[in-house]
């Protein structure tokens, strides 16, 4: 009976990794669309920028929206072919102990005083946790008329569910910030945390 019960267990374990190992290929096989679809519209807008350039009757307005649908392009680009470095190492592990890590933290201009963040979270889930829960903290130092400062993200109590996280395979968190006028970044730090319990960070690369 009880070899029955083991036989029966060892089954549906295996059962339930071949289900999330198959998500997580479904995912995979989505985000390699969208880097195809990503890379022809790039191509298709590249040449038509490099064709009008020299054309005398284009507008200045027109080539500046171009140049700028580009950029935006771009930086989609990089962010979904990180999201499919992460799927490559996930897949492999599949099963194993159950961890919340940062996969990437970037930090980019968006404005005067203004940046945008984008956080990459990959958990790989155990047999008692099948998802993460807990909530994001962005510590954000600059230095202002010589003096260093730190903001602490969310900074106001009705912004705190935007930090909430859930967590089954990987999750992207972005979001935006601002610090004053003269001031100078210096350093932002992203973190998960689990009640009061740090689970994860890492510094952004500015």
């Amino acid at each position: 009976m009880a070899l029955i019960l083991l036989l029966f267990l060892v089954i549906t374990w295996l059962f339930l990794q071949r289900g999330e190992t198959g998500s997580m290929e479904r995912e995979m096989d989505a985000l390699r669309t969208q880097v195809r679809d990503l890379d022809g519209e790039l191509l298709r807008l590249r040449s038509t920028a490099g064709t009008e350039q020299s054309a005398v009757q284009m507008e200045r307005s027109t080539q500046q929206q171009l140049t700028s649908r580009i950029k935006v392009l771009e930086l989609e680009n990089i962010a979904l072919k990180e999201d499919m470095r992460l799927f490559e190492r996930l897949l492999p592990l599949a099963g194993n102990e159950t961890v919340i890590r940062l996969e990437s933290f970037r930090v980019v201009p968006d404005g005067p005083q203004r940046y945008h963040y984008r956080a990459l979270l990959a958990f790989q889930s155990g047999k008692r946790a099948p998802e993460f829960r807990g909530r994001l903290q962005i510590l954000v130092v600059f230095s202002a008329a010589g003096k260093r400062q730190e903001m602490l993200l969310p900074v106001k109590r009705e912004d705190a569910e935007g930090f909430q996280l859930e967590v089954r395979n990987f999750l992207r968190k972005e979001g935006a910030f601002e610090i004053p006028a003269g001031s100078k970044l210096e350093s932002v730090e992203a973190r998960v945390l689990q009640g009061d319990t740090l689970k994860a960070r890492r510094m952004a690369q500015l």
